[in-house]
């Protein structure tokens, strides 16, 4: 018998997670974009940082509510579902055994265990709807707190991630030293951002951390050559 304990390791934050990677990425691009493109176009540093601010208040407060707000939304929609299939174990009992052990029969279960389970399901109202939300429908519980835990988590984010590219730009005054810098530090945080967002999801953190600096600097090269174009000479 082997004297080794098998411990399995699954990773169980997905959904703060996701909150991180939607504020900190959108947090990382959307200033350092704006701050590239008006780097080609004006001459302050205080006007992009100025701008680049007002951006981060409000992109921190629009991405926070929209945290909030699909978080709220999930948990209308499994409410919503968890009703109806409490109805439908009331008053079509035998539609929805049927239901049951048609899922059952997923799992390879046939003949008397197939009736025990589906028997045993049935017994108790709550396990079997329960059961028709995780089984029927995929759905699993929401947190009832995620809402404004989603919402936090998504703002704070964003602001962490949309100081990094200004930060230059709030020590020198001049634009194309502070526009060098931030590029270099913004990339940087891109693919270190990337990297461990793939560590954490299974992606190799070289590719992730590639992947997100590509997009990043691809989005900066964009609005500064557009700035470059539609300033005036």
């Amino acid at each position: 018998m082997s004297s080794h304990t098998h411990i399995e390791r699954h990773f169980l934050a997905s959904a703060t997670v996701r909150d991180v990677v939607i504020g900190m990425a959108d947090g990382l691009t959307v200033p350092f974009a704006l701050a590239a493109g008006l780097s080609g176009a004006v001459a302050s540093s205080g006007v992009i940082v100025t701008a680049g601010l007002a951006e981060i208040a409000a992109g921190s407060l629009a991405m926070g509510l929209g945290g909030y707000l699909a978080a709220r939304t999930d948990q209308e929609h499994y409410d919503s579902e968890h009703r109806r299939e409490s109805r439908e174990t009331r008053e079509l009992p035998d539609e929805e055994r049927r239901e049951v052990a048609e899922i059952l029969c997923g799992f390879g279960l046939t003949g008397d265990a197939l009736r025990q389970v589906v028997t045993a399901i049935a017994s108790d109202r709550d396990r079997w709807v329960d059961f028709m939300m995780r089984f029927e429908l995929g759905l699993e519980r929401p947190d009832p707190r995620r809402a404004p835990i989603s919402a936090a988590t998504i703002a704070v984010a964003y602001l962490t991630g949309g100081l990094i590219p200004l930060l230059p730009y709030m020590l020198t005054q001049a634009i194309q030293p502070a526009l060098v810098i931030s590029v270099v530090i913004t990339l940087a945080a891109l693919a270190l951002f990337g990297a461990v967002k793939g560590s954490l999801t299974g992606v190799p953190p070289l590719k992730a951390g590639l992947q997100t600096a590509a997009i990043g600097a691809l989005a900066a090269a964009a609005a500064y050559g557009v700035a470059g174009l539609v300033s005036p000479s």
